[in-house]
């Protein structure tokens, strides 16, 4: 007799998707009726969480908007399945593909991907950005990274709860989940897909205001998860400059300059944290009950 597989969550952060919820809803049901079904209404001041309901969804709902970090948290921490499903409630990740990403779970990877193809972006200068965090997290975790921002994937709950308190509350905890993962050693497949462009109306990203906020992810990411990969660089830059400025001072006048000590002396310092930080990153990272 053929045993039954895991468990299954499927669970969908939503603000403010009222109008969208019941056709998507509806979808889901049709293709995985055995899944537990989870809408978390993130402070929406639209029927969202009413319609979920409606629609045979068990709803979880903050007070206020906590962020989509928050909410995928909430889901996760109240869902019963062995195998969970992140999804936007705003119809961009097509139920019919959730499928493809439980197939690599049962062959042994932990956690399942959705990668965005080429036409799924929204403009150039989008895509281009996402293709710089693409490059930058792949060279920090040593791995190829497909869509470093995705929140369309299938993962083991157990896993995934291990990082609960790493994952910020709002749009980076795609970022910090996958990095986590990488870091920790558990296997991760990527699998294609094409959501819809979105228009600049329909994002709830701008570029231009959240330029900055993701590149500051970017970077408390790369400390988090590999602090001597930033921290190594800028020590040798210093150590440079200050080799630099030594030998211009030494051909010009002769002298050794404050201003070359103070950069080798820099160097050294940066070096140094980037070595304690890399000592504490492995705690953070550890096995539990290790």
């Amino acid at each position: 007799m053929p045993q039954a597989g895991p468990s299954l969550s499927i669970i969908l952060p939503a603000k403010n998707e009222g109008s969208i919820l019941p056709a998507l809803l509806f979808r889901i049901r049709t293709l995985h009726p055995d899944a537990e079904l989870i809408v978390v209404d993130d402070g929406s001041i639209d029927r969202t969480a009413q319609v979920a309901q409606e629609a045979g969804a068990r709803v979880i709902s903050h007070p206020y908007s906590l962020g989509n970090g928050a909410a995928v948290k909430s889901g996760a921490r109240e869902a019963r399945g062995e195998v969970l499903v992140f999804l936007d409630a705003d119809g961009q990740h097509p139920p019919e593909d959730i499928s493809r990403l439980l197939g690599p779970l049962a062959e042994g990877y932990t956690m399942a991907i959705g990668a965005r193809d080429s036409g799924s972006q929204s403009n150039l200068l989008r895509a281009l950005a996402n293709q710089f965090y693409n490059r930058l997290s792949s060279w920090m975790v040593g791995h190829r990274i497909l869509d470093l921002t995705s929140g369309f994937r299938a993962v083991r709950a157990d896993l995934f709860r291990r990082f609960l308190y790493l994952l910020p509350n709002g749009f980076s905890y795609p970022t910090t989940i996958t990095m986590a993962f990488f870091r920790v050693g558990y296997p991760v497949r990527y699998v294609p897909f094409h959501a819809p462009a979105r228009s600049a109306n329909q994002s709830h990203l701008h570029p231009m205001k959240d330029g900055v906020k993701f590149l500051l992810i970017i970077f408390r990411i790369g400390i988090l998860y590999s602090p001597l990969k930033i921290f190594l660089p800028i020590s040798l830059t210093l150590f440079l400059l200050g080799l630099l400025r030594y030998g211009y001072t030494y051909f010009t006048t002769g002298l050794l300059t404050n201003m070359s000590v103070l950069l080798w002396i820099t160097a050294v310092l940066t070096f140094l944290i980037g070595l304690v930080s890399e000592q504490i990153t492995s705690l953070l990272y550890r096995e539990p009950g290790s």
